[in-house]
């Protein structure tokens, strides 16, 4: 295996990663400082406070299983299955299957198109195949410290550590109340669960204080994050369940490269959550990793391999 597909898969994982678990940024600030619409009329924040709702009790529930597919233009189409916990950082473990585009392909020449991802609180690790191994000092593991990530030239590497750092599933129910024009869109059953559905569209450049749900910090991040990774407009509908719990979510949108759909599936809120770091003597690191291909984090070098995933 050539040098460059060593780059270039180490690079793909640390994207594809950052969009393989449920949603895609932070909710760390999630205390209801958006609550000063509530001396609106009670008819019309109806949706909204369902929602403020919503976002606090999935963000307190504190980990849950997770089923995701994902698609982003000719770069990948994926699944994803796991459990993750988000009351102390990030944690968790995620298999996730390649189905299609440029990852797929990359990784098809390791022999392998699944991975298992295990997400710490302070980086995360994936796990190659025999063949990455052999070219790559007899290692199966990648670690990603989210500080190294940040360093990544050209492909919005604090974006990217922002993503893997924060993932949390009430990102979609964040989005709807920056929408401005949130509406409930009635109620359905969701794999046999009683749920209300609430559609909104997301337009990034109109995005201000005052047709949005969220504080002046909250709204700024979250429009720094999708603009960063060419988002223009998204779609997002999410399903709630009866304790306010989000069910289901879809998005779809423009990025820079090309369409993004991602649709995930929320069950077992509270479920027992627990990754461990793999053995050191089996793991290499992204940053070493590349040093050892000639490399340097934060050069073109990088910029070039992650351009044809990110």
């Amino acid at each position: 295996m050539k040098s460059t597909t060593v780059r270039r898969v180490s690079l793909s994982i640390a994207v594809v990663t950052a969009l393989s678990g449920v949603a895609a940024c932070s909710s760390s600030d999630s205390s209801g400082k958006g609550d000063k619409a509530s001396g609106k009329g009670a008819t019309h924040i109806s949706p909204i406070a369902a929602l403020r709702t919503a976002e606090k009790s999935t963000d307190g529930a504190d980990s849950a299983k997770v089923e995701s597919t994902t698609t982003l233009g000719s770069v990948m189409s994926m699944k994803a299955d796991g459990a993750l916990g988000w009351g102390n950082g990030i944690t968790g473990t995620v298999t996730i299957t390649y189905t299609g585009g440029t990852a797929a392909d990359l990784m098809r020449r390791l022999g392998s198109t699944s991975m298992e991802a295990r997400y710490l609180p302070d980086a995360y690790y994936a796990k190659m195949g025999d063949k990455f191994a052999q070219q790559s000092g007899g290692k199966h593991w990648i670690r990603y410290g989210y500080s190294d990530l940040e360093g990544l030239a050209g492909a919005s590497g604090t974006a990217l550590k922002d993503q893997m750092q924060n993932t949390t599933p009430n990102q979609s129910v964040k989005l709807l109340l920056a929408s401005g024009d949130v509406k409930k869109a009635g109620t359905e059953k969701v794999r046999g669960v009683n749920t209300t559905h609430y559609s909104g569209t997301v337009d990034v450049a109109g995005l201000t204080a005052k047709n949005t749900d969220l504080s002046a910090s909250q709204l700024a991040a979250l429009k720094k994050q999708l603009t960063k990774a060419g988002v223009t407009t998204e779609t997002v509908d999410i399903w709630v369940d009866g304790q306010n719990l989000l069910v289901k979510k879809a998005e779809k949108g423009q990025t820079a490269n090309g369409a993004y759909t991602q649709t995930a599936y929320y069950s077992d809120y509270g479920v027992k959550v627990s990754a461990t770091k793999p053995p050191a003597g089996d793991t290499e690191d992204f940053k070493q990793l590349l040093k050892k291909q000639g490399m340097t984090p934060g050069s073109s070098d990088t910029s070039s391999g992650s351009d044809s995933t990110s």
